[in-house]
């Protein structure tokens, strides 16, 4: 990989460093970017990142440090005020308004205007010669944002942040929601991006990323720098783990599957279709099994576990727990079955994230924790603390506000709803994303984990390495269509994709 890690310094974070009430999420952190270099953050949840993030695009301002842009010390008041030196920044959550035009995204908060009147189709022209200028013309500057896909979206950021003659764009977890072709385009538009002279600060828990697309690595650890400027080609993956987390890290799935603990399904789905999205599914899971679903983004996996699960009413078909029929489209009859999801949308989807933590966990047990109408908060505490012990929840206090946890912690807190519910079928959507290698490798123990005592797991991930190395079985999803069913070890990832890339051409 060509190294452009020679470029002019052009920006200089010195001794960052951010209180909260009750906690210090920066402790004097270093960060130095050089232009047209693409450098790679790297950092457990909850290690600063996002609070270093925060304080660099203007939405935090520091407790203490100084900040140098092109060697003169400046303050960053405002998101605006960073705009304006040119750093913008591109969060997971990206923050398109799906109702307006590409072109009206772009421009949206610095519309081009002459007397007080809308220069439309200037903005057009602008918006097509940004979108050349990344190599994607054939977005329409005219189609609403909302008809593009997630990885049309982001380019729709990456323009926005061009639009603001950015020097320095960060981009907060950009492959997360994305199928390994769309990966590779993003790889293709960081280095155009870096080779026109635009710096990049590129934060991923996926390590194997940082090879292909980093010139320099910073870690961060605890709110401190663990290290910095190392070379990303060169620094064994072993040694950033152990920057990380304190420690190393085993690398594997939480060890080998030890197959079905009975005959009996616990879960069975028979014939299953949503019309329009995916189309006659049928499969079993027994006790002691995770089962996967691999395929690409859009190929209706979710939208079959939300099926499954009643948050969908199916078209046709039937899923039946232990035996027992659900009602379609009933949430709580596949609660009261045995059932749990954790949902890819955590955030949006999952969790109520003005509760405390114990309210989260306890969420789909409150029958278990009330009398006369009223909840027991002290038995929902001392329940969800063990929870928290246990799943080694950081921090571990559960009266906290779960809007305070990192993504990793959070998603532990679904896991932990399931857990205190006693749930036999559990389904996981994309249950690491967004989490850091230390939480990944507890996940996976905790999966197995059920597993070994008798749960019925279907996941979906978008990585095939970790449906492969999680699940015992794997069906290929394409097109809304099952077009592979069968052992995990009988094939590999180039097979699957094969498969996927066969179904989504067919």
């Amino acid at each position: 990989m060509v190294t452009h890690s020679d470029g002019a310094e052009l920006l200089n974070m010195r001794s960052i460093t951010k209180h909260f009430p009750g906690a210090k999420a920066l402790d004097g952190v270093d960060l130095d970017i050089r232009a047209g270099e693409v450098h790679c953050l790297l950092g457990q949840n909850g290690a600063g990142k996002s609070t270093l993030i925060k304080v660099l695009s203007g939405a935090h301002q520091p407790t203490a440090g100084e900040i140098f842009w092109k060697g003169e010390r400046v303050t960053i008041p405002t998101t605006m005020a960073a705009l304006r030196l040119g750093i913008a920044t591109m969060y997971q959550e990206l923050d398109v308004v799906e109702g307006l035009t590409v072109a009206e995204n772009i421009f949206l908060g610095h519309e081009l205007s002459s007397g007080g009147v809308l220069q439309r189709a200037t903005a057009v022209e602008r918006t097509r010669e940004l979108l050349q200028r990344l190599g994607h013309p054939e977005i329409p500057a005219q189609r609403e944002v909302g008809r593009l896909s997630a990885a049309g979206k982001q380019i729709v950021s990456m323009a926005r942040a061009l639009s603001h003659e950015a020097q320095l764009i960060t981009m907060d977890e950009p492959s997360a929601v994305l199928d390994p072709e769309e990966v590779e385009n993003l790889f293709r538009v960081v280095h155009s991006l870096r080779d026109q002279g635009v710096a990049v600060v590129y934060i991923s828990h996926r390590l194997e990323e940082i090879r292909r697309i980093g010139d320099r690595i910073t870690v961060l650890k605890d709110g401190r720098t663990a290290a910095t400027s190392l070379d990303a080609a060169d620094t064994p993956t072993t040694e950033l783990i152990s920057l990380m987390t304190g420690h190393e890290v085993s690398s594997d799935f939480g060890g080998v599957a030890s197959g079905p603990l009975g005959d009996e399904p616990l879960l069975e789905v028979d014939g299953l279709s949503l019309e329009g999205v995916f189309e006659t599914v049928s499969f079993d899971i027994r006790p002691g099994e995770v089962v996967g679903l691999a395929g690409l983004v859009g190929a209706g996996r979710s939208e079959i576990l939300e099926t499954i699960y009643g948050a969908r009413r199916a078209s046709t078909g039937q899923v039946r727990v232990k035996g027992r029929k659900l009602r379609r489209g009933s949430i709580d009859d596949a609660v009261n079955h045995g059932m749990g999801l954790a949902p890819e949308e955590r955030k949006s989807q999952g969790l109520l994230l003005d509760e405390p933590i114990y309210r989260n966990i306890t969420l789909s047990t409150f029958a278990r924790f009330g009398r006369s109408g009223l909840l027991n908060e002290r038995a929902e505490k001392a329940a969800s603390q063990e929870q928290a012990e246990a799943l080694h929840l950081s921090p571990p206090e559960v009266q906290r506000s779960i809007r305070t946890l990192s993504g990793g912690n959070q998603q532990k807190v679904m896991l932990a709803r399931w857990l205190v519910h006693g749930c036999e079928v559990l389904l996981l959507d994309e249950p690491t994303r967004g989490v850091d290698v230390g939480a990944r490798a507890e996940i996976y123990a905790l999966v197995r984990k059920l597993s070994r005592q008798g749960a019925a797991v279907l996941m979906v991930s978008s990585e095939i390495e970790e449906v492969l190395g999680l699940a015992d079985r794997v069906l290929v999803i394409a097109e809304g269509w099952v077009v592979h069913t069968g052992p995990t070890k009988d094939i590999d990832e180039h097979q699957v994709l094969d498969l996927i890339m066969e179904g989504a051409h067919a």
